[in-house]
């Protein structure tokens, strides 16, 4: 059976962050694979401001370019509407019967896990992963493997931030993504 980490997000733009947590957690779980997953409209955010999902496509498939086991999939945008990630993994359990999978989400995600649509069959439906965010605890009640990842305190929000600012991205976010942030004029670069 083959054993898939998914991430999700918005990746509004992916980072570095993204990408260790991604490249961990599938060394640590052994994992075939990961699946950087972007999501529509993710129920718990609120922006009006995000670049289209066809850019936040091609900034993943950038930055995950030469790297075997990783891959993009799309499946949330290809649905409307906000994105739940019940409704996801039953879609991903009915078309991958033979694979496992995994999803990982950040500390902050875990204390929200109580408020999560459908948690309780949810959590019988796909295991999760936990990893570390600074200034978040890994704490829940419901059952979640901990993965081991560095401490990495970049967000979307501080490079979106920095890119208004005038700011540099360097060594925040892969060069391909920064190159084509800037090729495109994203985010007010």
């Amino acid at each position: 059976m083959k054993k898939v980490g998914i991430l999700g997000g918005t990746f509004d733009p992916p980072h570095l962050g993204h990408f260790i947590i991604a490249n961990e957690v599938k060394e640590e779980l052994e994992l075939d694979e990961i699946w950087f997953m972007p999501n529509q409209e993710p129920p718990h955010k609120v922006r009006s401001n995000s670049v289209p999902a066809s850019d936040r496509v091609r900034m993943l498939e950038l930055g995950i370019t030469g790297q075997p086991g990783f891959k993009v999939e799309t499946i949330e945008l290809d649905r409307q509407g906000p994105s739940y990630t019940y409704d996801t993994i039953k879609l991903l359990n009915e078309l991958y019967e033979q694979y496992s999978f995994y999803f990982i989400i950040g500390a902050d995600m875990v204390e929200y896990l109580p408020k999560w649509h459908n948690i309780n069959e949810l959590i019988t439906m796909v295991r999760f992963i936990g990893v570390n965010r600074p200034a978040y605890e890994l704490e829940s009640d419901y059952p979640i493997t901990y993965a081991n990842v560095p401490d990495v305190a970049i967000s979307s929000s501080l490079i979106r931030d920095r890119l208004q600012k005038g700011r540099s991205i360097a060594f925040l976010v892969p060069h391909e993504i920064r190159d084509y942030i800037k090729e495109k004029k994203l985010y007010g670069s």
